[in-house]
């Protein structure tokens, strides 16, 4: 029998990252936990390897730190036992744009896409070379809405839907499967952390229903999965007039409403 392959989590000392853990744990594999709360690591890999009997290393970093991420980086073109990253450390914000100073706006591009993208970056060679393997991205539906408010947050989740969307058409006929995993509001700390008053968010999605739709989504194999979305036909719709756009695009010219009038 072929053995499961381990799994990178990030963000993994709470909320989505630990129910990860704790379902990819009850799946049989073994786990390498990331986060900076190393007391929160060690008593949820204890309590997951003596409920499931997986092997799980624990791994103290901070993704905004150069050396850590770098760490985590070695860990990931090194070991040979980890098949599958998944990217769920991320932050949110708190405040419009104006209220954004450069400090907390250079954290979170740090931790949002420059840390998800040095780690695929990391992993995704190793992965090909086995053709087979997995990189699982966790964005935002705030990607799709720059009316709420969220601009830098929002932006950040654009871009870690592009960049799955560009690595399943570059790495997917390598074998490698990459999935972008778009949650809602969900129950978690990311919330608390950026200031922001749970209690007024209405309709937020329990983390462990979140976490098994995604699950779910990997099972299927989907692209894109977006838990709190009832009518697939819509991403089908968007992701459809988005390619008749590019369609229309003629880059010898510009379109006649441009051009001046003689």
């Amino acid at each position: 029998m072929t053995a499961l392959p381990a799994i990178l989590i990030t963000g993994a000392s709470s909320g989505i990252g630990a129910t990860y853990a704790e379902r990819l744990a009850l799946r049989g594999h073994d786990l390498v936990l990331v986060a900076r709360d190393r007391g929160r690591l060690d008593s949820l890999a204890a309590g997951l390897t003596a409920r499931c009997g997986v092997a799980i290393d624990v791994l103290q970093a901070d993704l905004t730190d150069a050396d850590d991420l770098a760490l985590v980086e070695a860990r990931l073109r090194d070991d040979a036992r980890i098949g599958i990253l998944i990217n769920n450390a991320g932050m949110a914000q708190s405040g419009g744009f104006v209220q954004q100073g450069g400090a907390a706006i250079e954290r979170l591009v740090a931790l949002n896409i420059t840390a998800p993208t040095r780690l695929a970056a990391a992993i995704a060679p190793r992965l090909v070379q086995a053709g087979a393997g997995a990189i699982v991205n966790l964005g935002s539906v705030v990607g799709f809405a720059p009316e709420f408010g969220m601009t830098v947050y929002g932006a950040s989740k654009a871009f870690v839907l592009f960049m799955s969307q560009g690595l399943a058409h570059e790495l997917g006929p390598r074998g490698v499967y990459v999935q972008a995993v778009l949650p809602a509001a969900t129950r978690t700390e990311i919330w608390t952390r950026a200031g922001i008053d749970v209690a007024t968010l209405a309709d937020m999605m329990d983390v462990g229903e979140l976490v098994d739709a995604a699950l779910a989504g990997f099972d299927r194999r989907e692209a894109v999965t977006i838990p709190p979305l009832h009518v697939a036909a819509r991403w089908d719709a968007l992701d459809g007039a988005r390619q008749q756009l590019l369609g229309d695009i003629r880059q010898a010219q510009a379109a006649e409403r441009y051009r001046a009038v003689a």
